[in-house]
C-alpha cells in the first residue's frame, strides 16, 4: 500500500497548490531526501491547513505532482479510473475518426496525473511512466485503463532510469502482442509503428496539425528539406501533398531504413526522394557550398543534441541554426521553425526568429502558429506542459 505522509510545504508552494498548480517543486519543501518514490503526501501550508494530496515522483525540477485537493479522496484504483475515463471522453472525436488512428489519450498533468502519458495506436495502448513514483501505481492505473476501454494489447515505456533515459525492455504488458510494424493512420496517411523497439515508436504525435498543414497548403510543386528528420514523417506528408522532391537529413543511421519504410507504407517511391544520413550542421555547410536552395525547410531539432563535432542547445543555438537555414531557403520560401523546448515560451521563440532574419538582413512574415493539438491537453497553470512552438515563416 502507498502510505500517506503529512508534510508541510513553504507558503509559496501552498499558495500555488491552492490555485491548482500541478507540480510539486523541490524548493517548496524543507526536507525531501527522506521522501520515498510513490509516497502519497498530504500537503499542508505552514499553519498546518490541508492544501492538497500529491505523490512523490522525481522528474527534472519537480519532486512529484498534485493529485487532488479533496482531503477525503483516496488515491486508489477508482481515482485513476475516473481520471482515465474523463480523458477518454475528451478524445471521443479522435476515437470516432477513421482517418486518424494514433493519438494521445492521457497527457500527464493536463489530464490530472503528472508523470503519466497514454497513447493509442489502432487498438493498442502505450503507457509511458516518467518516474518510479508513478510506476509504483502501475496495477491501479492498468485496472483503471482496462475498466475504461477495450483494447487489443497494452505496452509500456519506462522513462525513469537515473539519467532520465528509457529503460530497455520488451515493453509488452498484456493482451495480445502486436504484429510490427503496426500500420496506423494520421490524417489519411500511414505510419509504421513499433511499440517494442526502444524508446521511440516511429512518430511524434504532437506534430499532427503541423504535418497536415504542410501537406494541404505548403507542398504542392515545392522542393522540401526536412532536417533532423528522424523517420521522415514531415517528408511523407510533403510528398503526399505534391512536393516535387523531398530531402530528409538526419545523423542517425537508422533514419535511412525507417524513412524508406514510411514512404513505402504510403505508396510513395522512396527512390525518387533524397534520404541523407549526415550531421545536419555539416549538411548546411555542404548545401551552402553547393549553392542549394529549397522552397520549404523544416527545422525541428531536439532541445539538446550532441554529435561528435557539435553540441546544440535550442535555447542558445536556435538563432544560428535559423541563420544557416535562411541562407539555403529560396526567396518567398517558407521555414517551418519548431521547438519542443519547455524552458522558453512562444514570445522568446519569436525573438530568435527576429534576430536571425535581422542578422541575415532579410525580411519575413509569420503565416501560421501552432502549439500542441487538442489531444495533448495541458494545464493553464503549468506553462511548461504546453511545450510545442511552431512557426511557418515566409522569407522575403
Amino acid at each position: 500500500m502507498h502510505k500517506e505522509i503529512d508534510i508541510k510545504v513553504k507558503d509559496a508552494l501552498a499558495q500555488d497548490l491552492q490555485k491548482g498548480v500541478p507540480i510539486l517543486l523541490k524548493d517548496g519543501f524543507d526536507e525531501i531526501d527522506s521522501l520515498q518514490e510513490g509516497a502519497i503526501l498530504k500537503l499542508r501550508n505552514p499553519a498546518g491547513k490541508f492544501v492538497g494530496k500529491g505523490y512523490v515522483g522525481k522528474q527534472n525540477k519537480g519532486i512529484g505532482w498534485l493529485l487532488t485537493k479533496n482531503e477525503s479522496e483516496p488515491i486508489d484504483t477508482s481515482f485513476f479510473q475516473k481520471k482515465i475515463a474523463t480523458a477518454i471522453q475528451h478524445r471521443a472525436d479522435y476515437f470516432d475518426s477513421s482517418d486518424t488512428t494514433a493519438f494521445r489519450v492521457f497527457n500527464g498533468e493536463g489530464d490530472g496525473i503528472g508523470g503519466l502519458t497514454i497513447d493509442y495506436f489502432d487498438g493498442f495502448y502505450l503507457i509511458s511512466w516518467y518516474s518510479e513514483g508513478i510506476y509504483s501505481f502501475k496495477e491501479m492505473i492498468l485496472a483503471g485503463l482496462e475498466a475504461s476501454v477495450t483494447y487489443k494489447g497494452i505496452y509500456e515505456k519506462k522513462r525513469f532510469d537515473t539519467k532520465g533515459q528509457y529503460l530497455e525492455d520488451d515493453d509488452f504488458v498484456k493482451g495480445e502482442r502486436g504484429e510490427f510494424p503496426l500500420i496506423v493512420k494520421e490524417s489519411g496517411q500511414n505510419f509504421a509503428i513499433y511499440l517494442n523497439d526502444g524508446a521511440m515508436v516511429g512518430v511524434f504525435l504532437d506534430q499532427r496539425d503541423v504535418r497536415k498543414k504542410i501537406r494541404d497548403a505548403y507542398s504542392k510543386g515545392k522542393t522540401v528539406l526536412n532536417t533532423f528528420s528522424y523517420t521522415g514523417a514531415f517528408s511523407v506528408f510533403a510528398a503526399a501533398g505534391g512536393a516535387t522532391k523531398t530531402t530528409s537529413v538526419d545523423l542517425a543511421k537508422r533514419s535511412l531504413s525507417k524513412t524508406t519504410e514510411q514512404f513505402e507504407v504510403n505508396g510513395i517511391d522512396a527512390e525518387k526522394q533524397d534520404i541523407i544520413v549526415m550531421d545536419v550542421f555539416d549538411y548546411f555547410k555542404y548545401a551552402k557550398r553547393k549553392e542549394l536552395a529549397f522552397d520549404v525547410v523544416i527545422l525541428d531539432p531536439p532541445s539538446f543534441a550532441r554529435s561528435k563535432k557539435y553540441t546544440f542547445s535550442s535555447s542558445k543555438d536556435y538563432t544560428n541554426l535559423l541563420k544557416d537555414t535562411i541562407a539555403i531557403t529560396e526567396k518567398n520560401g517558407v521555414i517551418i521553425a519548431s521547438t519542443n523546448n519547455a524552458t522558453f515560451g512562444m514570445k522568446k521563440f519569436k525573438t530568435f526568429v527576429e534576430k536571425a532574419f535581422k542578422d541575415s538582413n532579410r525580411k519575413y512574415t509569420i503565416e501560421e502558429e501552432f502549439s500542441l493539438p487538442s489531444d495533448f491537453k495541458t494545464s493553464p497553470l503549468f506553462k511548461e506542459g504546453n511545450y510545442l512552438k511552431v512557426l511557418f515563416v515566409r522569407t522575403k
